[in-house]
């Protein structure tokens, strides 16, 4: 009887609602708050209905008028009794600052002004009452003047884009002109961060008279490998089957069974029992990579060692046929430092593309996971004198299955690798130190898969066709092939115009042609003349500066500021979305003018971000932006458990992989805020906890609200680098989100700020947030700390490493705090919610402020203000895609603007 549920609980007993349920229900409130919080924010936000300021004239007046009337009292009222002449807190006066915005010197406070009031910093509401309709009154007036006063400035000038290229656009410059996918700048030097993160910015990208020779000795190098006179160069190549390459292995296996008999030859049943022993041994897997006959189950465990040259196979003039079955291979178990070593001895070329073609599969009942391969070449010359280089760019997934096993092939440089055994061409192979080179494949998956190869194959140098395709198209067909001046000229010409990006004047053209006649003399062919003159073309300031156009343009709508040429808007779109210079249909379209049509630009915007190389763009922008130079040089494996490769590689990729999916699918920017999805890999879902991904590869995975990630703010690698190596860091995680998402900076801290001292006990046994606390209390302190530390606490469930806690050492973790208004932050989802409800302008700005300054290659100044605004008004009007963001700015008297 009664044996079913009761309607109703008695006080005190349970009504079956657990812990669980009720934390599952908070979360998906707590993920439809984030959605009313986002509709509110749009709702509130002032870019809806932002309208650029009046063109007040040639001689345009600030509205005194208007401030001395309605504007003033109301400064007087809210904000003169901290800010005036009895307080002065800050070290700030608003009665003294000048309101003549056009004119007067007080700008810079004005814009501070307008800032706090934006955000609802000031006046703080436990002091003053400040009416929304004052509020709005002053804002109005103050956005309107300071627009009005940065057009006027902009219309000044003063502000330049003339730098030189960064390392990686020169690298890509060449590769685009050549056609060579190789590392030509690996000798040139990092370039400095600027004070916004970014290092295209025209502040400090200068030349020497030494850089410029570098850049000459990289030009002729490079050429050199582009251009291929004479006949081509014979390969060599190697054959390498697993039974061929156990045959050390049971060697070794064979010799334990002679010192066998060696050991009981009078004693056939101590044999025979040790024999056993062996063989199971001989048959059992291993651990680490090894070998296994097919036919009767052996296995012996692969061993690679340099001395000697035991393990060395020699190569031939002939390419081997790569045989149709096999009956032994080679195993590499899933895990760490599971390789297999093919070493090629001496004679690998110093130059030309290496092809290592390999024959695998997965491993049946060896885990349900897609492994994937890496390859490396390296060298052993002694114990001291060795070296590994990744040389695949990309893991490579290994679907096939053993009855159909697949072909997975790489293409390197040999030239690219750095450093080579440098007694390759003075010791003997087997004397030490060694000579010897190889290539190595390595398991590289995080998934529970083995991979079985059967057969490696490695060619060098291999050209597909001869000439190569880089030869051709510097050294193209022409109607007057044999009239070798009137052919090298016919290829400076063509060659000029791509590098320097515009037409070419016959004074240029006859200069370079007097440089050929004198190389000529000198050298044995029209190639390696054309080598020294194109070098001068390649190392040239017209290549190497993103300069300024020699032409302006001036049009009605933007008054007195001169507009790039379309040269220069083909270079500096390029630039911006390649990282590299125009190709041929941009010049064409720059030539005829059609360039500037609006509907062509954003056509051609659209074309250029769906090519391939538009992932050079979101990958320096996202670096840079977001100051990943801080994970780059991350190394917390000694302090942080399970903190390996893989995860870090995976951590670097993560917001590159989100940006590119939100700017394909032009979706909404403030999913860096948040968003219901990641892109993750195996290795990063297995951190974060999310089940069903399999493979090395990133991908788009939805959330559920419980896996308490999404957007930038939750991403692993970006919380790692702003901790400690061993804990949060709320300070580092605040200043870094004030810095690179609201473009908000903190100010520096005073001098003599004190140090947490650790050693007082009383410190020690406060956690992270108390001692935080007890440091803000300090005067000298105060004024920064209230700034950043409510932003950095808010961060605090996530650990060194970006993992979700709940508790530090047994102390359940506390990540609330009130902003300097006394707004709550609750945790990251408080976090969230207030920047998506109170700072979507805020962060869209910010973002349109990052992305024109990377854009422009130079700092935003105070005259750029209004075209900012302006950009990120059509950005919040039309949907706020990344995309549009792009589309917009390109297209907007900003961008186009010398």
């Amino acid at each position: 009887m009664f044996l079913g549920s009761r309607a109703l609980a008695e006080p005190g007993e349970s009504t079956g609602e657990t812990a669980q349920d009720s934390t599952a229900q908070a979360l998906v409130a707590s993920s439809q708050a984030l959605g009313k919080a986002k509709a509110e924010g749009l709702r509130r936000s002032r870019f809806m209905q932002w309208q650029p300021a009046k063109d007040a004239g040639a001689q345009p007046e600030p509205q005194l008028a208007v401030f001395h009337a309605e504007v003033q009292p109301v400064l007087m009222k809210a904000c003169v009794p901290c800010h005036g002449p009895e307080k002065q807190k800050a070290k700030f006066r608003v009665d003294t600052l000048d309101p003549d915005l056009l004119n007067g010197g007080d700008v810079s406070w004005w814009v501070e002004v307008l800032g706090v009031l934006g955000n609802g910093e000031m006046p703080p509401p436990d002091e003053v009452t400040f009416a929304d309709a004052d509020r709005a009154r002053v804002f109005e007036w103050l956005s309107s003047e300071i627009q009005l006063a940065s057009r006027v400035r902009r219309a000044a000038g003063g502000h330049s884009s003339f730098r030189r290229m960064t390392r990686y656009e020169y690298n890509y410059t060449l590769q685009d002109l050549l056609g060579l996918p190789w590392d030509f700048a690996r000798d040139l030097p990092p370039e400095a961060h600027s004070e916004d993160g970014f290092q295209n910015s025209s502040e400090m990208l200068h030349m020497s008279v030494g850089q410029l020779e570098t850049y000459r000795r990289l030009a002729r190098k490079a050429l050199q490998r582009a251009l291929v006179p004479g006949e081509q160069p014979p390969a060599i190549y190697w054959g390498v089957s697993m039974k061929d390459a156990a045959k050390v292995e049971w060697k070794k296996q064979d010799k334990q069974l002679e010192k066998l008999e060696e050991k009981f030859p009078d004693d056939p049943d101590k044999q025979r029992e040790e024999r056993e022993r062996l063989d199971a041994d001989f048959h059992k897997t291993h651990g680490d990579t090894y070998y296994k006959d097919m036919r009767s189950g052996r296995t012996a465990r692969a061993t690679w060692s340099y001395p000697g040259a035991r393990y060395a196979f020699s190569p031939s003039d002939t390419r081997p046929g790569m045989p149709d079955s096999f009956d032994h291979v080679a195993i590499l178990p899933q895990g760490r430092n599971r390789r297999l070593t093919i070493e090629l001895g001496n004679k690998v070329p110093d130059e030309g593309v290496m092809r290592v073609r390999v024959r695998a599969s997965r491993v049946p009942g060896e885990g349900d996971g897609i492994p994937s391969m890496q390859l490396q070449f390296g060298w052993q010359a002694s114990n001291e004198g060795r070296a590994a280089m990744r040389v695949s760019s990309a893991d490579v997934a290994v679907h096939a299955t053993p009855d159909g096993p697949g072909i997975y092939q790489w293409d390197f440089p040999l030239g690219d690798i750095y450093p080579r055994n440098s007694v390759r061409h003075t010791s003997k192979m087997g004397v030490t130190p060694s000579p010897s080179e190889y290539v190595r494949l390595l398991n590289s998956s995080a998934s529970k898969g083995a991979i079985q190869v059967d057969y490696v194959e490695v060619s060098a140098p291999v050209y597909d066709t001869w000439p190569p395709e880089s030869h051709q198209r510097l050294f193209f067909e022409s109607e007057h092939p044999r009239d070798s001046s009137a052919y090298a000229r016919e290829i400076l010409i063509a060659f000029m115009e791509r590098a320097w990006r515009r037409e070419i004047t016959s004074a240029e053209v006859q200069r370079k042609m007097a440089l050929y006649g004198q190389m000529r003399a000198k050298t044995d062919s029209l190639e390696e003349a054309m080598i020294e003159v194109m070098a001068t073309v390649l190392s040239s300031p017209q290549l190497l500066y993103v300069a300024n156009d020699p032409q302006t343009l001036r049009s009605p709508e933007q008054g007195l500021d001169p507009q790039l040429s379309p040269q220069g808007l083909a270079t500096r779109l390029a630039i911006f979305l390649w990282s590299s210079v125009p190709d041929a249909r941009l010049m064409a379209l720059a030539k005829d003018g059609s360039l500037r049509d609006p509907e062509v630009l954003e056509q051609e915007v659209q074309r250029m971000l769906e090519d391939p190389r538009s992932r050079r763009f979101a990958r320096h922008f996202v670096h840079q932006w977001l100051d990943m130079q801080l994970l780059d040089f991350l190394d917390i494996a000694q302090s942080i458990p399970r903190f390996d490769l893989l995860l870090k590689e995976a951590m670097q990729e993560e917001p590159v992989a989100l940006f590119q999916e939100i700017l394909e699918n032009n979706q909404s920017v403030l999913h860096f805020i948040h968003a219901d999805y990641t892109m993750a890999n195996e290795r990063l879902a297995r951190h974060y906890g999310l089940p069903g991904v399999a493979g090395n590869h990133f991908r788009k995975v939805r959330l559920d609200p419980d896996h308490r990630r999404g957007g930038l703010l939750t991403q692993a690698g970006l919380l790692a680098m702003n901790a400690d190596g061993s804990d949060s860091h709320p300070l580092k995680r605040g200043i870094w989100l004030l810095e690179s998402l609201l473009n908000d900076p903190p100010p520096p801290p005073p001098p003599a700020v004190p140090e947490i001292d650790l050693a007082d006990p009383e410190i020690a046994k406060l956690s992270l947030k108390e001692r935080i606390e007890d440091h803000r209390n300090h005067p000298a302190c105060m004024s920064c700390h209230a700034k950043i530390d409510p932003w950095g606490i808010a961060f605090e469930n996530y650990d060194a490493v970006g993992k979700w806690r709940e508790d530090i050492k047994g102390k359940a973790v506390d990540a609330t705090s009130l902003l300097f208004n006394q707004q709550e932050l609750d945790g990251m989802d408080g976090l969230k919610r207030f920047l998506l409800e109170h700072r979507q302008d805020q962060f869209v700005r910010a973002l349109v402020y990052k992305m024109s300054t990377y854009a422009l290659g130079r700092p935003m100044t105070f005259a750029d203000r209004a075209g900012i605004d302006a950009i990120t008004a059509d950005v919040r009007q039309q949907g706020d895609g990344l995309a549009t963001l792009l589309q917009c700015l390109v297209t907007s008297p900003l961008f186009q603007a010398r």
